[in-house]
């Protein structure tokens, strides 16, 4: 059985997308997917050994260049590839109208979310199946719901496996991303157990968490001999780590700037550290995925639904009644020992508090 999948961004989307694949594969011996995914997250679906090949798009740089013959090349290139092959089934995991646009030429039958389960109800119209699933449920058991019904096998009542599923606890969810056997074809295993990675990069200017708190938790997780890696993706995230490492006050490797890493370098690199503490960013669900001990900060974003999902996960939100808002920008800011702290909802998820949690799991 071949079947398609259109699910293009965004990074912690695509990775919450894996289990269901590893489900399909358990309930369907031999069943094979391509997928649809934009170019910057393409080497994702290929860990999983279900997915035959992966289409990649560039929507978000087709739309800055809509008449570029650049761009009306690749165009050509992704109709003629998506339109060749004669699916058995095509799933929107996406349930956008820029997917459901996509999804348009490909040949079998399609898949979707209803009107009342789909972020953009018009988004339906292109399905010829569609399926009535609970907005408010995380949003892997989504995903693993909509490939249930639409290739016809039950799933097994969900194991929610956790101590205690409150905020500030570690928690194990049963669930199985399907790539972590894949990359340690590529790596010797062997754990560092003295590494931290951070990952303090993210999109919001909201959602990241004030550079003084990551440089006074790399103080005293050095202090405890620990060694704290700082990845960046751009210009922004390299000069905030640089900071970082600038005003750490020892002559050492205790702080280290990495190298501009591939998604594929990141997932290998985290298979050998001990935790992981991040914002709410992309990279977070990846150490999920990968069952990596992780400590996940909310500020203005709402973690119920789209918080990292997986084993040894922890996340927690402000304190502040106005945590969760889902503002882009905001005023408010909060004085800490003299230290102006912005937005205001970070003051309350300060350094102490998240050491004293990584010291349950390190």
């Amino acid at each position: 059985m071949k079947c398609l999948i259109i699910k293009t961004s965004s990074l912690g989307d695509i990775v919450h997308t894996l289990p269901a694949l590893t489900d399909a594969q358990q309930q369907i011996p031999g069943i094979q997917f391509d997928w649809v995914v934009e170019e910057a997250f393409q080497e994702i679906p290929l860990w999983h050994p279900t997915v035959n090949q992966v289409i990649p798009v560039a929507i978000r740089r087709w739309r800055k260049n809509l008449f570029s013959a650049r761009t009306r090349k690749e165009w050509r290139q992704f109709k003629d590839t998506v339109s060749k092959e004669n699916y058995d089934l095509i799933i929107d995991a996406q349930g956008l109208l820029k997917s459901a646009w996509l999804l348009r030429y490909a040949q079998g039958i399609r898949h979707g979310y209803d009107k009342h389960s789909i972020r953009e109800p018009f988004a339906a119209r292109f399905y010829t199946i569609k399926h009535t699933i609970s907005r408010s449920i995380h949003a892997v058991e989504r995903i693993r719901q909509l490939f249930a019904l639409s290739l016809n096998y039950q799933l097994a009542e969900n194991s929610f496996n956790s101590v205690d599923s409150s905020v500030g606890n570690f928690v194990n969810h049963s669930v199985n991303y399907g790539i972590k056997d894949f990359l340690k074809q590529n790596t010797n295993g062997n754990k560092q157990q003295k590494q931290i990675f951070f990952f303090h990069g993210t999109t919001w200017q909201t959602k990241h968490w004030p550079e003084v708190y990551w440089l006074k938790l790399a103080q005293k997780l050095t202090e405890k001999n620990f060694q704290v890696l700082l990845p960046w993706g751009n210009d922004q995230e390299k000069q905030r780590a640089q900071w970082i490492k600038s005003h750490w006050d020892h002559v050492d490797d205790s702080v280290i700037v990495l190298p501009k890493l591939t998604l594929s370098e990141i997932a290998l690199q985290l298979l050998s550290v001990k935790a992981v503490v991040s914002v709410d960013t992309g990279l977070a669900h990846l150490a999920a995925a990968l069952d990596i001990p992780s400590i996940c900060l909310f500020g203005p974003t709402n973690p119920e639904l789209t918080r990292p999902y997986g084993k040894n996960q922890c996340f927690i939100n402000s304190e502040i009644a106005c945590q969760g808002c889902l503002k882009k920008y905001c005023e408010l800011s909060h004085h800490d020992n003299g230290v102006l702290i912005q937005p205001a909802c970070y003051s309350s998820l300060n350094p102490d508090k998240v050491l004293s949690l990584l010291k349950t799991s390190i």
